[in-house]
Formats: C-alpha cells, structure tokens, sequence
C-alpha cells in the first residue's frame, strides 16, 4: 500500500484536528453527527445541506466551527423576496463622482450560513449554488474570486413548506453530504441549559488558522485510495441507478432517479477527509459504508409512493450497501 503522508504530516493533522473537535465539544452539545460530518465538509472543501426542525444548533455550530479557525463567517436569512445581488454584490451609482462601484455580498466569506435555502426563489438559490461550484461571482462582467477556504452550510426545515421553494435534485446534487439532525436527549438538554448559564457560548477562542485549514485540504489529496474501493464507490452509485438489479423489486421501485458522477467524487473526496480524522492515510471500504447515507440521501430521489408508504431514503441506501460485495 501507498503511503504518501509522512508520520510528521499525521501528527499535524491529528493536531489541528483535535483543536477543532475540542472546541467544537466545549460549545456545542451531542450532535455528534454534525460534528463528523461539518469537518469531513471543511477538510473536502466542499459544502453541506443540514435538515432540521429550527433550534437544533445549525447556526451555533456553523459561528463555532468559524471562531476556530479565525474565519469570516456570514449569514443570510433567505426569504421570498432575497434577491441574487443581495448575495452576490451589485454595482451602485456614486453620484458624486459618477461611477459605478461595486459593492460585495455577504457571499464573499469563508463560512457561508444559507439559513432556510428553500425560502428563497428558485433564481435566488441558483445564483448562489453557482457561487458554490464556480467559486468566483461575477459582478458588471469583473470576476471575484471566493477565499480559498470557502464553504457553504444550507440549512431546511422539513416541516414548514408552506411559503418555500424546494431545491432541484441537480441543486441538491452540488452539496457534498447532507445531515439530518435530531432533538437533543433529555440530559443533552440539560447540559445545553447549564452550557448558557455559564455563558460558554459568547466566550470566543481561535484555535487553528485557516492556514491549518488549507493545510488539512491539501493533505487529503495525498491519502490513498486503492482502486478496488474506487470500484466499490462506482457499483454502490451505479446500483443507485438500476436498483432493480440489486435490490429487491418491493424496494427498487420506490426510486425515481438514481445518483449522479457527482456522488462517486463525493465518496472518494468525504473518504479521505474521513481518514485523516481517524489519523489513516488510507481509505478503506468501512468508510464509504459510513458516508452513504450523508452522500447518497439527497442525490437517490424517491417517487410520492414512497412517501405515502413511509419508505424513507435510508432504507433504500441500507438495502443497496448491503446488495454490494465489500473488497
């Protein structure tokens, strides 16, 4: 096997790592899930849809996650009427010397909080998710480029749909993992209480910089990922895609559209990030067994009989995972 992280590079990363997982611990309670998947996104690079009921911690998590590393975090609260250039910037006449100037929006950070996405229009939500993939705006035809360390936390509420405009499988597909959080345990709740009471969530503390951060990107890119996991990421997708093949037909015929390309990178880029928090320098299979259901729950699009039937998307995932051979 491959190794191409020296043992100095791991120590490094086991470092920084764990400076943001204890920080992470010392504000936020449980959510543990959140916690895994919001590093596995910040060492990708890439971007997360987050699915809850509100006051579940999305938006503490994603300022706490930015005070870390010194980041410049930004929320914007979409509504019907949020338009593209109040995310992206315009261009405003200055009467005094009678030019244009143009004038940055709240995209322009690297921690981008896109509370309640599907509040916003359709035009709104695809001006920002090219935003995402292009990484630069263009504002009176000049491109600007996004910080390096640039990521995007969209947050849905399932339960209110009244007044929002759902996103398209091809906008969902952009995001790299979706989470769907849970209420807190009855202790969980408590210590939340306790946590505000000791006012721990208005006391900031830097503990990596986004120096780390990069360092942590780049890092991914050299762990090792054998290409007979990188077969084992195209069947599980390619199941996705013809499920009558591998699941059985009770199953099968619940999916409507199987998962994208899109998906097999988000496997391969989410399991490298995954490894190097388990301070590996490999992928192995375990790991696409553990990302499936955060990759897979938003690309695998399920028909309205599913949803009378109560067949939740996890299912299909477990049924499919199951259908193909570990190497």
């Amino acid at each position: 096997m491959e190794n191409n992280i020296s043992n100095e590079e791991m120590n490094k990363c086991n470092e920084i790592i764990g400076a943001l997982s204890n920080y992470y611990t010392s504000k936020i309670v449980g959510q543990k899930n959140l916690q895994v998947v919001l590093l596995i996104t910040l060492i990708a690079n890439g971007h997360i849809l987050v699915e809850s009921v509100p006051g579940l911690a999305k938006t503490t998590a994603a300022k706490v996650l930015t005070e870390s590393c010194g980041g410049r975090f930004s929320r914007i609260q979409c509504t019907p009427d949020l338009l593209p250039s109040d995310i992206i910037g315009t261009q405003t006449y200055n009467a005094k010397t009678g030019e244009f100037v143009t004038k940055i929006g709240p995209v322009y950070a690297n921690f981008v909080l896109l509370d309640e996405v599907n509040r916003s229009s359709s035009k709104t939500q695809s001006a920002m998710l090219e935003a995402m993939q292009e990484r630069q705006v263009t504002i009176g035809g000049v491109n600007y480029k996004l910080p390096d360390v640039f990521i995007v936390i969209a947050t849905q509420n399932p339960i209110e749909q009244e007044g929002t405009y759902l996103l398209s499988e091809a906008q969902q597909d952009r995001f790299l993992i979706k989470e769907t959080l849970n209420y807190p345990t009855e202790n969980e709740e408590l210590e939340i209480l306790n946590r505000i009471e000791k006012n721990v969530f208005n006391e900031r503390c830097q503990v990596v910089t986004l120096e780390d951060i990069k360092y942590l990107q780049n890092l991914s890119r050299k762990v090792y990922i054998d290409n007979s996991i990188k077969k084992y990421i195209v069947e599980i997708v390619n199941a996705t895609r013809n499920p009558s093949k591998y699941i059985s037909p009770d199953l099968a015929k619940y999916i409507t559209n199987g998962a994208s390309t899109r998906a097999s990178i988000a496997f391969m880029e989410a399991a490298k990030a995954f490894s190097l928090m388990n301070s590996r320098s490999y992928v192995i299979p375990d790991d696409i067994k553990s990302l499936s259901y955060g990759v897979l729950r938003h690309r695998i699009s399920l028909s309205f009989e599913a949803l009378a039937d109560n067949v939740k998307v996890e299912q299909i995932i477990n049924a499919i995972v199951n259908a193909i051979k570990v190497p």
